[in-house]
């Protein structure tokens, strides 16, 4: 808790510190930074043009890749390009209002991407646990509403979060530890108790991350179960190769955002808090098409054919 002091200055702007600790290394970062953006970038919209000029890949389980190929672009375009610049620059400021921007659009394709995961689960569920059915309960229009839902769903509530947060008085410092205008550091500059909101961002994590993966673990549970009790071994392979790229991006993803945003602040410190959100916003989408590329027998069938092409 922080008490609020009667003569304080009002911020106008935040200092991103980013990686600032490491004077030595800033040209060193922003070419790698930079070398990733540009993979993320490639390899997401590559997956984008397969799975859509690609007309066996016309199928329920390729346009939700398509979509989460879309999101993730979005999602890493939020934050790299402002710490590429600061990077370059080596002006770190960021206003007040970018600032609460950057964390709404951040918030906003996390949730989506929690929820696209989601739907990608459910659409593996009904296709390994009642095949018979899924053609005509994974319709066009049930995946238009599916993906549509995903990228709706969260953005009333934070909006109100965002608000909420950017509402608290800040004073005395505006130095932000981390290279994004992320929930945790922000909260650390506020003045005054920010118990409510600490508890408001605990309730959106259980609603927007908790609940998705539940949903998702569950749909695991009978999938793997009505994999088990298939009588061919072949049978049981191919199953578990059409999740196994799912599974390995969803533990990944949730891990990372879980311990980040329902562990306890004092069971990390702002040095792990940064590892871990350069993990799930530049690692994840960097391995993601090549996690459903090289595990994927038909989206590599795909690629030889777009890339014999050229």
């Amino acid at each position: 808790m922080k008490h609020t002091r009667q003569n304080h200055t009002t911020v106008t702007e935040f200092v991103l510190m980013g990686f600032s600790n490491a004077p030595k290394l800033q040209s060193f970062l922003f070419a790698t930074f930079l070398v990733i953006y540009m993979i993320i970038l490639m390899g997401n919209s590559l997956i984008i043009l397969i799975t859509k000029t690609n007309r066996a890949l016309h199928t329920p389980m390729y346009f939700f890749l398509r979509n989460l190929s879309f999101l993730e672009m979005g999602y890493t375009s939020v934050t790299l390009p402002r710490m590429l610049v600061n990077l370059w620059t080596q002006s770190r400021t960021i206003s007040f209002s970018a600032c609460a921007t950057q964390m709404y659009f951040f918030l906003m394709f996390g949730s989506s991407e929690c929820f696209l995961l989601a739907a990608m689960a459910y659409d593996r569920y009904v296709a390994i646990c009642n095949p018979l059915q899924y053609s005509i309960i994974m319709d066009n229009k049930t995946c238009l509403q599916m993906a549509a839902s995903s990228w709706i769903i969260g953005i009333p509530v934070l909006i109100g979060q965002t608000y909420q947060i950017f509402s608290l008085p800040f004073c005395d410092s505006n130095k932000l530890n981390h290279f994004f205008c992320d929930i945790p550091p922000v909260l650390e500059l506020a003045c005054g108790d920010t118990a409510m909101n600490e508890l408001s961002v605990y309730a959106v994590a259980l609603l927007f991350v908790t609940a998705p993966f539940l949903l998702i673990l569950v749909s695991y549970i009978k999938i793997i179960s009505t994999i088990l009790n298939l009588p061919s071994a072949t049978g049981r392979h191919k199953a578990f190769s059409t999740c196994s790229s799912h599974l390995i991006v969803v533990t990944l993803f949730f891990g990372s955002g879980i311990i980040t945003y329902l562990c306890p602040k004092s069971s990390h410190s702002a040095d792990v808090d940064k590892f871990l959100s350069l993990f799930y916003t530049i690692v994840i989408p960097v391995f993601n098409p090549m996690i459903y590329s090289l595990r994927n027998k038909e989206v590599t069938v795909a690629l030889k054919k777009f890339l014999l092409r050229f």
